[in-house]
């Protein structure tokens, strides 16, 4: 497990780098968070401890967050991200082939690329008792709508990697839709499903061939938003690194 980092501050925002494996906010007694990692970043700074949330990013998810210091600023990033206008970009990976003709005649390209964007457009029902969501329909009363764009960006060693723009912020939604459509994400043992892995044994998605679980191919490495007091549109992006992952 990596550490928290601070990318940027002001007197109204502070962005970071979350690790995977520690949650945005947690009320278990021991367990790091981000919140508690800003409140203790503050404090040290003898500043106000206030941690405005206003997005989130999965346990096993790493990425790019940004947080408000001040009620101001939390209110209009809060309200940017419910008007979504807010861009939020991802890289995942896969070792799924796909369910249609089509991913396969992408896949066949000369470059193994397919720099094309393609939206997928589904409605995810939330069950909080087991934590999980799933795909259901229109007509389904509990079901949110969630649509993404994404694109095929690499495609080979029997590993599919993802360019990701996130349209929605449903729960647990870039790992759903894309495991529905035959790309489990590598380290998913919630919505995998059995693959082969490189050394040519089936396993899990989230283990490989020497049954050590692997981390979640899944990173939030781009967010662009308004600032909160000067209205200036700001861009933080993490540098690209492939999934080099057994």
């Amino acid at each position: 497990m990596g550490k928290p980092d601070i990318i940027y501050e002001d007197n109204d925002i502070i962005v970071c780098y979350k690790p995977a494996g520690i949650a945005t906010q947690t009320r278990r007694i021991g367990q790091q968070d981000m919140e508690s990692f800003i409140r203790n970043y503050r404090a040290a700074k003898n500043e106000p401890p206030y941690v405005g949330i206003v997005h989130r990013l999965d346990q096993p998810v790493e990425g790019v967050m940004v947080f408000a210091k001040n009620q101001k600023a939390a209110a209009s990033l809060s309200r940017q991200i419910k008007e979504h206008t807010t861009e939020k970009y991802y890289r995942a990976a896969s070792r799924g082939q796909g369910v249609s003709g089509a991913d396969k005649e992408e896949d066949n390209k000369e470059d193994n690329h397919d720099l094309a964007w393609h939206t997928l457009t589904d409605y995810i029902s939330f069950d909080k008792r087991t934590n999980t969501s799933k795909i259901t329909s229109e007509k389904d009363r509990q079901a949110k709508k969630a649509v993404l764009q994404y694109r095929i960006i690499s495609n080979e060693c029997n590993k599919t990697e993802f360019d990701i723009k996130l349209l929605t912020g449903r729960h647990h939604q870039i790992r759903l839709q894309l495991a529905n459509i035959g790309y489990p994400l590598i380290g998913d043992t919630k919505y995998g499903k059995t693959v082969s892995n490189n050394s040519g044994t089936g396993s899990k998605s989230g283990r490989t061939g020497f049954g050590v679980r692997e981390q979640l191919a899944l990173c939030s490495y781009k967010i662009v938003f308004d600032h909160p007091a000067t209205g200036e549109r700001m861009t933080f992006e993490l540098p690209y690194r492939k999934y080099e992952r057994n």
